[in-house]
């Protein structure tokens, strides 16, 4: 039996000004490091093996915090990989949420942050997002997870809602609806061949 991992990175600074961050490289505000932190603690007593990150050093930080606190991680494996970034949110990147809903309208901003197939101008949408990390997984975590080795997976609120996707078999309606918090674990193990939350 073997662990998976998932956590959204801690709190970045675009996320405390309710910014739209996408693939803009912003670091961890303070609360987004004690995020890490509090996750580092409460993994303490987990082996990891290896983690895969993002290109995006927020998503690096918060794995760097989570391994410093695991006395067991001194020879853990980092990968970093682009297509665990977090959806590309084209235009919106760096503007701020509630203005842009004042400027196109609530409803318009709610399609292009929740709906399934729909991409921002000049973005991804969750389905275009999915269509790289899901193979990711397969291809990349799914292998060290066969092979016994515990992983944490680092990485962002899209890009991780598409993985719970396919492992949990979430269907295009329903994963709109799903929030991912920052710094918060999601537990995981593998078993007679199958990934499973626990």
């Amino acid at each position: 039996m073997a662990e998976l991992i998932l956590i959204r990175h801690g709190q970045s600074v675009w996320n405390a000004t309710n910014r739209f961050t996408g693939w803009t490289d912003v670091e961890l505000s303070e609360k987004g490091v004690m995020e890490a932190k509090d996750a580092g603690i409460e993994l303490s007593g987990i082996r990891i093996d290896i983690v895969h990150t993002s290109d995006l050093v927020r998503a690096q930080m918060t794995a760097d915090i989570i391994l410093e606190q695991n006395e067991s991680s001194k020879d853990t494996e980092i990968r970093y990989d682009w297509r665990l970034n977090e959806r590309n949110y084209g235009s919106l990147q760096g503007l701020n949420k509630a203005e842009t809903a004042e400027k196109h309208g609530q409803e318009q901003v709610r399609i292009w942050r929740r709906s399934y197939d729909i991409a921002p101008p000049g973005g991804e949408s969750l389905k275009m997002t999915a269509d790289r990390t899901i193979p990711y997984f397969e291809e990349e975590i799914l292998p060290n997870l066969e092979d016994g080795l515990n992983v944490l997976v680092s990485a962002h609120g899209n890009s991780l809602r598409s993985i719970v996707m396919h492992i949990e078999k979430i269907g295009p309606e329903d994963i709109v609806s799903l929030e991912i918090p920052t710094g918060v674990p999601m537990y995981y193990v593998f078993e007679n061949g199958e990934v499973r939350r626990t």
